[in-house]
């Protein structure tokens, strides 16, 4: 190794450094120049290197990060590159005058593959550089087997691309922000001052009474713009965003031309041949190179923390919006929008809920239904069961049970339940209120989303689709995938979703054999304690086993619904995010939501009578809901199944998964030490961000509170409790993303969104269907229309008294089937000949025996009346909601409006200020001319021919 010494300047200054180059072509494969620069920095350069944020030059940003696989030599000696990658010409001709490597030599498939991607990557790179791009590499890091490139972009480069990208940007003109009318702009003010301790303490977020005029980017219309510090006019969010903008329509010629070179030699090659050397499956841009394992992974670099957002100690207070939007772009900023919204309707929901709790637990004493339950004296004996093991018993055992359920079913919850659709129309448009709010303030009321570019796979798929026919007919056309081609894909999506569905079946199946077979079991135990707390322990158990295959099968869903929207093949990524957005709900709401809607809806309803039981495989009776009805038994699977899905999945898993992938990243990078303060005191910026989780989208995060939304409003009648434990988990959700967005996740690149899009649609559609299905459990599940009809059709004084006897049928024992009838007839301590059960059903004495009595057709025919009143009423009611409220605040309104005024303006005094410039100009020159040829021989004889044709 030589050390060749010369001086040269950083780019950008003035400044000398010292240049060691290291010659080493043969053993490194190309020519490399390692820069260190020696007692040329400020200090302030140095930290800024230090920290990995800058170039080695310490005043170039590091703006985007790429990192690829380093197959490390022999001899222990690391490279750095700090150039511009300006050299690989000469580098690339000395590898082509070497060739290939023999093809008997060992390795030589591996270094085949490697030396193609590294191909690729100088093609890629060089291409990088003549788009303007400055790159750095850096293979001397601490993370062995893994280099960096390092990319910037110069003032130039962000200025052209602005302007490709009609990013609004500020101008120089200001204007004041009024709120409206001089009493509401009171309102506001006083609001703000008794909530400023719940404003987070951040410039961003301080209410500012000026606002600039934005205008898209024009290289041509500079002055406009206040340019006096160019560092900070773009943001790292933007810059890093127009890097990655720069990256995906950077092509990679060699992808395309290997793959159709081989298809045209080698037309009868398997795809498993095609697909084998990664230059031949990719078509251009990051995304493919990525996909291909030229480059390991591709981000920006976090360069601050939030203590105003990510810690706990601040769950009282607003999220500085501005600042997230700021840092991560509109897409994010809005997400953490909506939550702040949806959390802070849920208070109003909480309040609410907890009232119509405490009315039932007030009221429970003087429920009638529930004190005649309760009274010994009544001496109701209920019929077994279950078969043979389960003997008489008595209603007044099953007290506990008819007291809890009334603290669910009363009539608070009737207007509980319009109440919380009416909330859900008032958070629909509270929520697009707030969204065009956010449109004014980050200046995207005028943003249209451009069409994306198209995805790896598909150009991957239209390349092989042109070549086939390219190579059958000879003839290279422009190809895209149409419907036939997709057809096979939809096929085994209709398939797949179906099977997925009927597996939820059928685990819910399983469950319910779980919970008949279980409670058969313990009716047999000699245990008297065993034998009293069957039907509770059999709830809990049969909850508990239901939220754990919840949780396992919202993992396979996942997976399942992306493999077969990787099928279909989408053009773009967004039309991908929503494909993949539909299918994941669907099937997850259908997991979470199917054991719910069993216990509602259908169970007790199937099983018969007794001497007429439903048996499943002829052994097994189908279960009965509890004397109280099954609102208890609906309440206790709801709240399992929300608190555990809150508490483990949402919480627990979205922390944990990630530190556990984070540390397994470390550990497989072969280092001795993985303390974390130890390791953030040694490794770069960029290499600390490498370990981090990649950033996955927000589907998840959209995911959770859409099926949240669903627990608080779908089935509120039977668990009022529901939006306060929502709102307990939202508090701390939020500190919980917020830290795992900053800590956890590489910073993704800041993408612009004016909506949250196809996440709206779902949510409207969720609460148009919790009117329905609130009117069916009030109407159904719960004992309010029978305990209405009752009083107002059959009772002697108008009262509830009576009530239970009158829900309560008669059945003869004798006439149980053979083998049916209990053990133990005489439990009781007496011989029991009639029995009761819960149903409306002729006695055994009447002339038609166990027929559904006339009274049940009077109780169904006034449930349905009630289902279809309250659904009318209160959609009606919501839609005058959606009416009465405008969806744009009418300041907002004014205030773009104004804004078309002052642009308009603007470009009027500009056109103005131009026009007396150039008359200026144009008199300036008229006057010397005039003066300068008033004496002129020539002037007088060039005038001549002037007069005369004036003349003329």
């Amino acid at each position: 190794m030589r050390k060749n010494e010369r001086y040269s300047p950083v780019p950008g200054t003035d400044k000398p450094v010292e240049i060691i180059d290291i010659k080493g072509i043969e053993d490194i494969g190309y020519v490399q120049q390692d820069s260190i620069i020696l007692n040329s920095l400020t200090p302030e350069e140095n930290t800024r290197c230090r920290h990995g944020l800058y170039f080695q030059d310490g005043q170039r940003r590091v703006d985007y990060v790429l990192t690829y696989p380093v197959k490390k030599p022999g001899s222990s000696r690391s490279r750095r590159h700090t150039s511009l990658l300006t050299d690989n010409a000469f580098a690339r001709s000395l590898r082509r005058a070497r060739g290939p490597a023999p093809a008997g030599s060992p390795g030589h498939g591996m270094d085949c593959h490697e030396d193609d991607k590294r191909s690729r990557r100088e093609e890629f790179e060089g291409h990088l550089t003549d788009m303007g791009l400055e790159l750095e590499k850096d293979e001397d890091t601490k993370t062995p087997g893994v280099g960096f490139v390092k990319i910037h972009a110069p003032w130039n480069i962000l200025c052209r691309e602005a302007e490709f990208m009609k990013l609004k940007m500020p101008t120089k003109k200001v204007y004041e922000v009024k709120n409206g009318s001089s009493v509401v702009e009171k309102i506001n003010t006083f609001i703000h001052k008794v909530t400023e301790p719940l404003h987070p303490n951040v410039e961003e977020n301080r209410t500012q009474s000026l606002k600039h005029l934005s205008y898209p980017f024009s290289r041509e219309k500079q002055h406009l713009f206040d340019l006096s510090d160019r560092d900070s006019f773009f943001d790292s969010k933007t810059r890093s965003s127009i890097v990655f903008e720069v990256l995906k329509r950077t092509k990679c010629t060699k992808a395309k031309y290997s793959m159709g070179k081989l298809m045209k030699f080698a037309p009868n090659s398997s795809k498993l041949t095609l697909l084998k050397c990664s230059s031949l499956s990719c078509p251009p841009g990051i995304t493919s190179l990525l996909g291909s394992g030229v480059y390991l992974a591709a981000y920006p670099l976090h360069d601050l923390m939030y203590e105003e957002w990510a810690s706990y100690s601040v769950f009282y207070k607003y999220q500085p919006i501005s600042l997230i939007r700021k840092y991560f772009g509109e897409k994010i900023g809005l997400y953490f929008a909506w939550l702040g919204v949806y959390t802070q309707m849920l208070i109003p929901a909480s309040l609410v809920g907890v009232i119509v709790f405490l009315y039932g637990c007030v009221t429970v004493d003087d429920d009638i239904p529930s004190m005649e339950i309760c009274d010994v004296r009544k001496n109701f004996t209920m019929c077994p069961l279950c078969d043979r093991v389960c003997s008489y018993w008595n209603l007044s055992s099953a007290c506990a049970t008819a007291r809890a359920s009334h603290l669910f079913d009363n009539p608070a919850t009737v207007f509980f339940s319009i109440f919380m659709a009416l909330w859900a129309a008032m958070f629909m448009e509270h929520w697009k209120r707030r969204q065009m709010r956010l449109n004014y303030e980050w200046d995207l009321t005028g943003f249209e989303e451009e069409e994306d570019h198209p995805r790896a796979e598909y150009e991957f798929r239209v390349l092989q689709k042109t070549l086939k026919k390219e190579h059958k007919s000879q003839k290279a056309e422009k190809e895209k995938l149409t419907c036939k081609d997709r057809f096979p894909a939809y096929m085994t999506n209709i398939v797949m979703m179906l099977l997925m569905i009927g597996v939820t079946f059928a685990i819910v199946f399983g469950v319910i054999l779980y919970r008949i077979s279980t409670k058969a079991a313990l009716h047999m135990s000699s245990n008297p304690t065993t034998r009293s707390n069957v039907r509770l322990t059999v709830k809990a158990t049969a909850a508990i086993i239901n939220l754990v295959v919840i949780l396992i099968l919202d993992e396979v869903y996942g997976a399942v619904a992306r493999w077969l929207t990787v099928l279909e093949v989408p053009k773009t990524d967004g039309s991908f995010e929503e494909r993949l957005i539909f299918k994941t709900f669907i099937l997850k709401f259908v997991n979470a939501f199917t054991p719910i809607i069993y216990i509602a809806f259908f169970r007790g309803r199937l099983g018969g009578r007794p001497g007429s039981y439903l048996y499943v495989f002829e052994s097994y009776r189908m279960e009965e809901c509890a004397s109280g009805g099954c609102l208890m038994e609906l309440c206790i699977q709801l709240s399992i199944t929300m608190l555990g899905k809150q508490l483990i999945q949402n919480n627990l898993f979205e922390i944990g998964v990630p530190k556990l992938k984070k540390l397994i990243r470390y550990i497989k990078s072969k280092r001795a030490s993985f303390q974390e303060e130890e390791r953030e005191k040694r490794l770069q910026r960029y290499e600390t961000d490498y370990f981090l989780e990649p950033y996955a989208g927000l589907t998840p995060e959209y995911m959770e509170m859409i099926i949240q939304f669903g627990f608080v409003t779908l089935f509120v009648a039977s668990f009022p409790l529901a939006p306060l434990f929502a709102l307990l988990n939202n508090i701390i959700e939020i500190r919980l993303d917020a830290k795992k967005f900053v800590a956890e996740l590489r910073r993704p690149v800041a993408a612009r969104a004016k909506d949250i899009g196809i996440w709206y649609n779902i949510l409207r559609g969720v609460a148009k269907v919790a009117v329905i299905v609130n009117a069916f459990v009030i109407s159904f599940t719960s004992d309010f229309i029978p305990r209405l009809v009752y009083q107002y059709m059959y009772s002697p004084d108008g009262s509830m008294h009576g009530f239970v006897n009158h829900t309560l049928s008669y059945f003869n024992v004798s006439h149980f089937q053979n083998g049916t009838q209990p053990i133990e007839p005489l439990y009781l301590g007496y011989q029991v000949e009639i029995c009761r059960y819960k149903d409306y059903r002729e006695p055994p004495w009447s002339s038609t025996p166990y027929e559904i009595s006339k009274e049940f057709w009077t109780v169904l025919a006034v449930r349905l009346a009630f289902v279809i009143v309250f659904q009318n009423v209160v959609m009606w009611m919501s839609d005058i909601v959606d009416w009465l409220i405008p969806d744009i605040p009418k300041d907002i309104s004014l205030q773009i409006h104004k804004e078309k005024i002052l642009m308009v303006d603007l470009f009027m005094k500009e056109e103005q200020g131009k026009l007396h410039v150039l008359d200026s100009l144009v008199s300036a020159a008229a006057k010397e001319h005039g003066g300068r040829n008033s004496h002129s021989p020539l002037a007088r004889s060039r005038s001549i021919p002037h007069t005369y044709s004036n003349n003329y």
